[in-house]
């Protein structure tokens, strides 16, 4: 087998070479398709749309879920820990990302502090048919949010199937019922999952029982070929506890190694419940027209709950004989917290399509949406240096300092709202040529409206292609428009605790040129994809990254700009199977309150990653996937601060600016198909029963590399100065897993 190496050159797209036209002039007299992609499950008229394989999402190898796993592979997808399924996209933060199941918009966990806590993905793998992911300049029928809009759609079973996988950290066990006439389709699926083995590999001596579990279904009822009823359940259930003992760890430089050992007591006791359910109907008169209505519900009662006293040690060593020289600071902290979330939404949504034509779509939809957020805050941070309380000032470390005993942040509130979300939307689609040329344009604007802040937005978007009659294969695309990110929980909640009715949407303007480039190479399809962005933003909320946590200012009082370069090369390195090598360099400044302008918690710059697959050309049934990823730090600012009126200091980013370590990762698969279904041999005996039996090992983090996923900062009381010690995350680990589908 001859294998196809491409240096990184070659990502550079080649826009002006063999631009020879066509000498065919025939004319066109009657209505064609203009196609511009292949028709895939889940009709989109999105240009900005990459379509991912749900087989590659279910092979790659990763902790945090097969779809977000395979999502951070692309150029545009940004992530500094391997323990979240969450992601950033194009300088965005987590909370910037639509997630769509059939077309219904799907809520994350809110409280979640640290990426151990996060557990399954709401996506699973084994329902998937169609993964749809956007990166910037969707269309107007998505949702009100800056970044990016990933849309997945659950398949329907064809027949009886039994399929499941066991590994050390978890399993799942999936269904599927379709009767003779395939009227009533159903697929069920349950997951568990604990990564205890996982966390064991950080360096730390902490106690960790992290279990988390889900059930999901995909009912499908065809009255008739007109109408059809459709349902999709979910529940999932994240209990993690957490009882830290000791920790130690290293940092520093050469000539000035620190070492900071913590002993602690206390523990932490966390639980996420999240419950979803949506009925659909659907009715096609006929081929021109299309109508959807939707009726939902969504649940999530969160608790978090921790007190863990902590005595810590700074020291520096001796960088030749490891002895001790120097103690800069010893002392200790309590952090508490009593936080409950309930949120709960339901609403109903009705979507039409008109299709006049194959190259035509109108299409139309309304959205109303209840709301009920109880939010219950209590946390707070005591900190204590060498027996005295910061942030109090130390006068004179003999006398003390008079005075009442503060902490170093408190965070309290107690806020319940049932506001009232409205939103419509309209667009429309149309294929054509221009002389010789393709031609597609996709325009339209959404509108919505929140009772909270009493706040009307309007968000137009275009999206424009043509396709030259060029010998060589290319595609040009425009795109952009006026994208919100309309506020929830999250942003309306300030520092103090308190919920903001005077918070405004965040407002980014967007432009995207891009270029697809196909080509043959090695008698090999490939296609490069080039894409560059500008975003200008403003009414930003300035926010803190608290490991995977957001936590916002609560105010509209900054502005900022995002720009960046990304470029994928896809195709078939190895025969029949795809792999992928994508870079990306990306800046995104944020200016609070005039003070200048800084690089965003999430600034990413220059990124690498790459998914490959490959088999043994004389065993096909041995097979790898790697996945690799290389990105440069993020800024990392200062923790909550108080000013000189006891107020959290959101100006403090500016005193306080460190850049994480890079991350880099290689994550391998490897497995042995010991039953394949596309095997025509016929097996008798109990093994006839198995259409697929897959034997793996996948080793996560092959090289061993101590990522930093955070900084904690420890404060010397004697000079006020701030160490931020990093937070680091796993080691390597092998995971083992048998993969089984029954006929």
């Amino acid at each position: 087998m001859k294998k196809l190496v491409l240096p990184l050159s070659l990502m550079v797209p080649m826009l002006v070479f063999s631009q020879t036209k066509k000498k065919d002039t025939t004319k066109v007299t009657d209505i064609e398709e203009v196609v511009f992609q292949k028709k895939v499950v889940g009709r989109t008229t999105d240009l900005s749309t990459v379509k991912i394989s749900a087989k590659d999402a279910k092979n790659v190898a990763s902790i945090s879920g097969g779809i977000e796993g395979i999502l951070k592979t692309l150029p545009s997808v940004n992530s500094n820990t391997e323990l979240s399924s969450q992601y950033m996209v194009r300088g965005g933060n987590y909370d910037e990302n639509l997630i769509y199941i059939n077309d219904i918009e799907i809520y994350r966990p809110f409280l979640i502090r640290n990426s151990q806590q996060e557990g399954l993905s709401i996506i699973n793998p084994d329902m998937v048919s169609t993964v749809n992911f956007s990166a910037g300049g969707f269309e107007p029928r998505y949702g009100d949010k800056m970044s990016s809009a990933l849309n997945i759609y659950y398949r329907e079973p064809e027949k009886f199937e039994l399929s499941g996988e066991a590994s050390l950290i978890g399993g799942r066990l999936t269904a599927g019922l379709a009767s003779k006439n395939k009227k009533l389709t159903a697929l069920f699926s349950g997951r568990y999952r604990n990564t205890n083995l996982v966390l064991n590999t950080l360096k730390e001596d902490t106690n960790f029982n992290p279990t988390y579990w889900d059930f999901q279904s995909y009912i499908n009822y065809h009255i008739n070929p007109k109408l059809s009823l459709s349902f999709v359940g979910y529940y999932s259930k994240n209990d993690y506890e957490m009882i830290p003992k000791e920790r130690s760890v290293d940092f520093g430089s050469l000539q000035r190694p620190l070492n900071l050992t913590v002993f602690y007591a206390g523990k932490e006791n966390d639980k996420y419940k999240n419950m979803m359910g949506t009925l659909s109907m659907n009715y096609k008169p006929s081929d021109q027209w299309k109508f959807t209505l939707d009726a939902f519900a969504y649940q999530n009662r969160e608790r978090e709950y921790y007190s863990i006293q902590s005595q810590y040690i700074l020291q520096t060593f001796d960088p030749i004989t490891g002895a001790p020289l120097t103690t800069y600071d010893t002392g200790g902290q309590i952090d508490h917290a009593r936080n409950d979330l309930f949120v709960r939404t339901y609403g109903t949504q009705l979507r039409g399509r008109f299709s006049p034509n194959v190259n035509t779509d109108i299409e139309v939809g309304f959205k109303f949406e209840k709301e009920n957020l109880k939010d219950l805050t209590n946390e707070w941070k005591l900190v204590d240096s060498a027996g005295y309380s910061t942030p109090v000032a130390i006068d004179d470390p003999r006398f003390g300092t008079p005075g009442d005993l503060k902490l170093f942040y408190r965070i309290a509130g107690q806020n319940a709202i049932e506001p009232t979300r409205l939103s419509a939307y309209a667009q429309y689609s149309q294929k054509f040529y221009w002389g010789t040329k393709k031609v597609f344009i996709n325009a339209g604007a959404r509108v919505s409206h929140w009772s909270f802040n009493n706040e009307t937005i309007f968000s137009p978007r275009v999206q424009f292609a043509v396709k030259p009659d060029w010998e060589t294969d290319m595609l040009f695309r425009l795109s952009g428009g006026v994208y919100y990110q309309a506020p929830f929980y999250k942003e309306i909640k300030d520092l103090d605790g308190n919920f903001n009715n005077t918070i405004k949407s965040q407002r980014s303007l967007q432009v995207i040129l891009a270029n697809d480039y196909e080509f043959q190479m090695y008698d090999r399809p490939f296609k490069l994809t080039t894409e560059a962005y500008y975003k200008k933003m403003d009414d930003l909320i300035p926010y803190y990254m608290d490991n995977v946590r957001i936590r916002y200012s609560g105010n509209n009082n900054a502005t900022g700009y995002a720009y960046g370069i990304d470029t994928r090369l896809f195709g078939e390195f190895v025969p029949g199977i795809d792999s992928w090598l994508s870079a990306s360099y990306a800046r995104v400044y944020e200016n609070i309150d005039g003070k200048g302008n800084i690089p965003r918690p999430t600034d990413q710059r220059l990124r690498f990653a790459m998914f490959y697959q490959d088999y043994m050309p004389q065993y096909p049934s041995m097979r790898v996937n790697l996945t690799l990823t290389y990105a440069m730090g993020l800024p990392t600012g200062a923790p909550i601060i108080l000013d000189q009126n006891g107020a959290p200091d959101v100006n403090a980013a500016y005193q306080y600016q460190r850049t994480l370590p890079s991350y880099k990762r290689v994550d391998i698969g490897l497995s042995k198909v010991f039953i394949d279904s596309k095997d025509k041999k016929q097996k008798y005996g109990f093994w006839g029963n198995f259409e697929e039996l897959i034997l793996g090992v996948q080793v996560f983090n092959a090289f061993n590399i101590r990522n930093t996923v955070a900084n904690q900062w420890i404060t010397d009381a004697n000079t006020n100065f701030m160490y931020p010690v990093p937070v680091r995350l796993t080691g390597r680990f092998f995971n083992v897993k048998l993969e089984f589908k029954i006929k």
